[in-house]
């Protein structure tokens, strides 16, 4: 004789994972910057294209090679060509999108990555790669991203770490750098 358990009636019961989809949602929402409209896409795209050009331009001075002999702007160029493209494209299609974000205080973080890269390339040749690199960790890790300060130092000394084993003896790329293991 086999007994039958009570059927639980589920309608009745809240859908937990329903809620916290729609209170992440919420929090989501209420933590984006405002809609900037078809203006903002296209500024977007046009500043997005004058660096793709630039970097294509500088990328053919360093010479391009050819595919069995790559030259060292080959790749640098081919990823700049696809950045204009892409730029081309949005600029095409940008009046008709409607998710760009309205410039806001936290857009000079952007700015202030690309600045302390541009400074990752002008010190790396004068005091080589080490101190650039753990600097440029730390700026963006504690500074741009608001890590605490223990993960700040120990992601910024693994990462440099890794990519001094990486380029200098995995890939073999003659870094200028000060430590010699």
């Amino acid at each position: 004789m086999t007994t039958r358990e009570p059927e639980t009636d589920r309608t009745d019961e809240p859908d937990i994972l329903a809620e916290l989809q729609a209170e992440v949602a919420r929090e989501l929402a209420d933590e984006r910057p405002p809609a900037g409209g078809p203006a903002y896409q296209l500024v977007s795209a046009a500043v997005v294209l004058v660096l793709g050009i630039g970097a294509a331009v500088l990328a053919h001075g360093y010479g391009l090679g050819s595919l069995r002999r790559p030259g060292p702007g080959l790749w640098p160029f081919a990823v700049s060509l696809v950045i204009v493209l892409l730029a081309i494209v949005l600029l095409v299609i940008g009046r008709t999108l409607d998710d760009a974000e309205k410039f806001t205080r936290s857009s000079f973080l952007v700015l202030a990555g690309g600045a302390t890269f541009v400074g990752l390339g002008l010190l790396l040749p004068t005091i080589g790669f080490e101190i650039p690199a753990l600097a440029l960790c730390v700026v963006w890790l504690r500074f741009l991203g608001g890590e605490s300060w223990r993960s700040t130092i120990v992601i910024s000394l693994c990462t440099t770490a890794a990519f001094y084993l990486l380029f200098l003896y995995a890939l073999k790329i003659p870094l200028p750098h000060l430590l010699a293991f």
